[in-house]
């Protein structure tokens, strides 16, 4: 909650900019200069954390066959995947998050960003 506090009271000190957090921290050279880093710890971090919680489960998933076919061609194995995400997770210095996107060419990837900061801004 305090992600969220924090972000909101932010975002009080320029309305102008709206409320769309994906979208401004897609941009944060875009975010007023004053309120920059605030959005980018607490609105990153509730974005961060608001995922996380979303995906977690009690139940045992699999990926779908369209990732778990990209996983295989990007990686080589769904083995291979999981060394490349632990090995981004564990070498992370301090606080952090690994991550599985699609970059930029639209292909998968592994990453890793520090404290909150988020691949969207990336």
């Amino acid at each position: 909650q305090t992600y969220v506090n924090n972000a909101n009271a932010a975002l009080e000190k320029h309305p102008e900019i709206g409320e769309d957090l994906e979208a401004l921290l897609a941009d944060v050279e875009s975010i007023p200069a004053d309120i920059r880093q605030a959005l980018i710890n607490n609105g990153g971090g509730h974005l961060n954390h608001a995922l996380f919680w979303e995906l977690m489960t009690p139940e045992k998933t699999a990926p779908s066959a369209e990732l778990a076919a990209a996983i295989d061609a990007t990686f080589g194995s769904f083995e291979e995947f999981q060394a490349a995400f632990t090995a981004a997770a564990t070498t992370r210095f301090g606080s952090g998050w690994a991550w599985l996107v699609v970059n930029k060419e639209g292909k998968l990837e592994v990453t890793s960003t520090a404290n909150q900061d988020t691949p969207i801004s990336e």
